[in-house]
């Protein structure tokens, strides 16, 4: 049974901490305090992937339409390469597309190739290259998709 699709709720914070924790090396990874920010920000959009009750993703989003910002993408590593990413990036992008959101930006690491190849087979392009943008010594992609208008929203989806 694929995982259910829903949005963020306060108590799922712990759950994402941890799982961003384990995605992302010290110093990448983001504190309590700074995914706490960017989770209360008034236009963010945050949605979870759940598989028997746990939490094996999520995805975190800010919003100024036309423009949008995806800050993270999070996928627990024996979930990964069951579409889940996919799952969550293309329910997020129906969503901004249905809010007036018409380009994506994001950041990823220039050395993460795996994500890398999953933002292009999503149709993201890199538009410019941040020097030492992580840990002031690793560089990023600044990436961006144009959104088609005629995407619809996809209603996230709530365990009976």
């Amino acid at each position: 049974m694929p995982p259910t699709l829903r949005s963020y709720e306060p108590h799922d914070f712990a759950s994402l901490h941890k799982l961003d924790q384990s995605c992302f090396p010290p110093g990448i990874s983001y504190s309590k305090t700074t995914l706490r920010y960017f989770l209360t920000l008034a236009s963010a959009d945050c949605l979870v992937a759940e598989d028997g009750g746990r939490i094996v993703g999520f995805i975190v989003s800010e919003e100024n339409p036309p423009l949008a910002h995806i800050i993270t993408l999070d996928v627990d590593a024996k979930h990964r390469r069951h579409a889940i990413g996919t799952a969550l990036l293309e329910t997020l992008e129906a969503n901004l597309a249905a809010r007036g959101v018409r380009s994506i930006l994001l950041e990823t690491a220039t050395n993460n190739e795996p994500a890398v190849a999953f933002w292009k087979r999503h149709g993201y392009r890199i538009e410019a290259t941040l020097k030492r943008y992580y840990l002031a010594r690793i560089d990023a992609y600044e990436m961006r998709k144009i959104l088609p208008a005629t995407l619809k929203a996809q209603p996230a989806k709530k365990e009976p």
